[in-house]
């Protein structure tokens, strides 16, 4: 529904403004859009594939602790780096105070001095916490495909970087593909750091022209475009997954520390230097700058604001949660013991809304929903004389309508993953034993899949205690969650006042993570 209705909403606007789009605003952002997208995704690929090739292949001093750790910016979103590292990197941060009383600068006119609120700087915030996506995918491969190609081309005579260059990225390429598509669907999805940062981008032509220039038409056109490139970013990603194989041969095994290349000396520091790079860019600055502001503000915790936003974001997001993994288990239970078309296909078309930007969903969700309610409300008018008001569009109901949209992708993935170590002769027993099939599943499915299901409803409530673009578009009046708190203060130059709001922000998120984490640890 709510694709649809951003294309009926866009190709029913006047001609006029389709030209006015595609001539003067589409352009523009679009070129924007695209170069964020290129070097985000090179630095990203850059940074990712080196850390995860250097800790899966070599042997270097902290490697077992820098492994799990390059984990840890996945925790940061976008928009609280890029409110971290514009007081980091500001006239009075800690970096150009320093960088002046170290040569004796008195005045900004005195030195030039990188301006993160640029095209540059939305790349190095967007590459400081999306690397992991590249990095976590390219690990799990290194570690276990094409190992003994790599072991033979060895013995072969070949050094260690040609391995890399020639048997170990080309193998990995799939993994690569869908860690870039996910780094890039982030990226096209984020509004708060490029808004922060100067940045125009299509996602923010979408919330400009909407709310700003009170074009739904013309937001609705720039949609459409957006979904365009999410259609085939889609297509990448799947043409990837497609590529890819596991092995189950016997020569093919985990790393040990003994096959590991051992550096030592200058190549064990630089290797060091390589992986702790990114986890103080992406991970310490954030909490260092965001922490450090929190500590001042202790008493802000009591804060009236504060909690309403805190109560708020538990609110819609354990309503999310429940409602998504409930919708997730239905569609991961069909498919288990319905193996037709119709079951696969619901599964598929569920899987589409991740990649769906938010404000582009907050249109999506928001038309429909204010449609219904002017139109029960109208009829109530005339039928009884009682005003029903925006039941829906006008209540949290549309927040968790989004997220339910956006998330079920994930919640159903890691569903399905707890019925795929099912075996489906668990059911067969159970059906044999006199059991019908709604007592299989009260009995004997559902208290195995419990920690699935907790780790999705996990999952869910905090990505969507994070999310941000389209709860700033779909919230009603006076309705904060800690997100849009954070950005509030942030748009009016006082991200200082939501450092607290942010730093509850991160400990949530630092939760999956530590999870995944973990079981890095557990293969290393």
């Amino acid at each position: 529904m709510p694709i649809a209705a951003i294309f009926v909403i866009g190709f029913s606007a006047d001609p006029d403004n389709w030209q006015h789009m595609m001539t003067n605003v589409i352009p523009r952002a679009g070129m924007r859009t695209f170069w964020l997208l290129l070097f985000t995704g090179l630095v990203t690929a850059t940074v990712g594939i080196g850390s995860a090739w250097l800790v899966a292949s070599c042997e270097f001093p902290l490697r077992r602790l820098l492994s799990p750790a390059l984990v840890l910016p996945l925790a940061i979103p976008s928009y609280l780096a890029a409110y971290a590292f514009g007081e980091f990197l500001d006239f009075t941060g800690p970096v150009q105070t320093g960088y002046r009383a170290l040569f004796g600068f008195t005045s900004s006119r005195d030195y030039s001095f990188f301006d993160v609120k640029s095209l540059p700087g939305a790349v190095l915030v967007m590459s400081a916490v999306l690397y992991p996506y590249v990095y976590l995918a390219c690990r799990s491969m290194f570690l276990m495909q094409g190992r003994a190609a790599a072991d033979v081309a060895r013995t072969l005579g070949s050094s260690p970087l040609r391995v890399f260059a020639r048997i170990q990225v080309p193998m990995a390429r799939p993994a690569i593909m869908i860690g870039l598509t996910l780094v890039m669907m982030e990226t096209l999805n984020d509004i708060g750091a490029v808004e922060y940062l100067g940045v125009q981008t299509l996602t923010f032509s979408v919330y400009d022209t909407w709310l700003n220039r009170g074009s739904l038409a013309g937001a609705a056109q720039i949609a459409c475009f957006m979904l365009l490139i999410v259609a085939g970013l889609l297509v990448v990603e799947r043409r990837a997954r497609r590529r890819q194989r596991f092995s189950s041969h016997k020569t093919t095994a985990i790393v040990t520390d003994a096959v590991r290349l051992r550096l030592s000396g200058a190549k064990a520091a630089v290797a060091t230097l390589i992986c702790l790079l990114p986890i103080l860019v992406g991970f310490v600055v954030p909490v260092f700058v965001l922490g450090g502001f929190a500590l001042r503000r202790v008493e802000d915790f009591l804060e009236p604001r504060l909690l309403d936003a805190l109560w708020n974001s538990t609110l819609v997001s354990s309503a999310a949660a429940v409602i998504t993994v409930l919708l997730a288990f239905v569609l991961s239970y069909a498919a288990r013991t319905d193996r037709s078309r119709l079951a696969v296909s619901a599964g598929r078309l569920a899987a589409l809304g991740y990649g769906i930007p938010g404000t582009v969903l907050g249109i999506g969700v928001l038309i429909p929903l204010a449609t219904f309610d002017n139109a029960l409300d109208g009829w109530m008018r005339e039928s009884l004389g009682i005003s029903t008001g925006l039941m829906l569009s006008g209540t949290g109901f549309a927040i968790v309508y989004a997220y339910t949209v956006r998330f079920l992708t994930m919640a159903e993935g890691t569903v399905d993953a707890g019925f795929q170590k099912l075996s489906p002769h668990l059911d067969m027993a159970a059906r044999t034993l006199g059991r019908s099939s709604l007592q299989t599943l009260r009995q004997v499915l559902l208290p195995n899949l419990r920690p699935a299901v907790l780790t999705a409803a996990l999952l869910v409530f905090i990505e969507t205690l994070k999310e941000l673009s389209a709860t700033i578009l779909l919230r009603p009046f006076n309705f904060n969650t800690l997100a849009t708190l954070v950005y509030e203060d942030a748009s009016r130059g006082m991200a200082q006042d939501a450092s607290v709001a942010a730093i509850i922000i991160i400990a949530a998120g630092l939760i999956p993570v530590i999870l995944v984490s973990r079981s890095l640890d557990e293969k290393r």
